[in-house]
């Protein structure tokens, strides 16, 4: 039953919020020291790999503030609730990283121009591999919490995204539809943004680690110090602009990229009864929270079955579709009326 679902749904979050508490602390408790480490060192490498921490740090933060704001009910004021805020702390979260990446480009070429720099080898090495193994830890501690919003509205059958989908590819790394009721591979967009810094956060800490055994032995290769920095931007860049087209297409209340407005047509029109369909509206209210709305014309001399037809049109959009809402109108058969007004005829005429 609903009250089962919804006691499963809230121990899962419970554990998820201990996990991503965990987490965060981890990340700040290693960002400060890799941040002391760097500056001692004077390594940039390094530099950017706390930074990059820190925006691993404000996606984790603002995961948990997405979870907190999920379970708030809507209000007068906001009546679908607060889950748009997930989708802004993930554009935020993507932003700050850029700002960051531009401020350690600058530094970069600064010093592949003047070549005025020093590097303790030693310092940087160790601290490179404490942040490999930091990384490991985390990848560990978010991947168990890939199963994160698993609606008990998504049934097993609900049409699953295109393996090329975004949302499906991240699952096949990171395990988000490992279990069959997880939300048909979609997680929130905050966790796969978390998710995502912390996969490129380990790709970088390996690179910085090379970059360290480079300079600690051969110290007459320290370019390799910037060279890290323009490689981790390229990869930031590559990791970020999926996210942002995700969240700018649910802003811009697109339809999500698994579903097929014409296909939902069809299969509207298959139910029986249905004359027409007036008009359809599909959009994401956040990553995995799709509504819709619906307004259909019955059949002539059909408007005593309408019941029926609501029901089928709700069990459709509701289970086979995977919404998380949806509103469905009726309206009796009507003649088609004339769409243009007397001068506008007149005129063509």
């Amino acid at each position: 039953c609903s009250g089962c679902s919804s006691r499963r749904e809230r121990s899962k979050q419970r554990k998820v919020k201990k996990r991503l508490t965990l987490a965060a602390l981890l990340y700040l408790l290693f960002m400060t020291g890799e941040l002391i480490g760097g500056y001692v060192a004077n390594s940039l490498a390094i530099m950017t790999d706390a930074l990059h921490m820190l925006t691993d740090l404000s996606g984790i933060i603002l995961t948990l503030l997405a979870l907190w704001l999920s379970a708030k009910s809507p209000t007068k004021r906001f009546t679908f609730g607060f889950h748009r805020l997930e989708v802004l702390s993930a554009i935020i979260s993507v932003l700050l990283v850029y700002i960051l990446m531009a401020f350690l480009l600058y530094e970069a070429v600064q010093r592949t121009i003047h070549m005025d720099y020093e590097i303790n080898g030693d310092i940087m090495l160790i601290t490179a591999a404490v942040g490999v193994a930091v990384n490991l830890i985390m990848g560990f501690l978010l991947n168990q919490s890939g199963h994160l919003h698993s609606h008990s509205h998504s049934h097993p059958h609900s049409h699953v995204p295109q393996p090329n989908s975004p949302s499906a590819a991240q699952g096949s790394s990171h395990g988000h539809s490992s279990h069959g009721h997880s939300s048909h591979g979609h997680s929130s967009l905050a966790v796969r943004a978390a998710f995502v810094h912390a996969l490129g956060d380990l790709v970088q800490s390996i690179g910085v680690l090379v970059a360290a055994y480079i300079i600690r032995f051969k110290p007459e290769y320290k370019i390799a110090d910037p060279i890290c920095t323009y490689v981790f931007s390229i990869l930031v860049v590559f990791t970020t602009v999926r996210i942002l087209c995700d969240t700018g297409v649910i802003i811009l209340e697109g339809v999500p990229r698994h579903l097929n407005v014409d296909r939902i047509k069809e299969d509207l029109m298959k139910i029986e009864d249905v004359y027409s369909i007036e008009d359809l509206n599909v959009w994401s209210l956040t990553a995995g929270k799709t509504t819709a709305i619906v307004h259909l014309q019955l059949v002539p001399g059909s408007s005593s079955k309408w019941e029926d037809v609501q029901s089928k049109a709700r069990q459709l959009l509701l289970n086979t579709f995977g919404m998380y809402k949806c509103s469905v109108q009726l309206q009796s058969y009507k003649q088609e009326m004339s769409k243009t007004c007397a001068s506008c005829q007149s005129s063509s005429a």
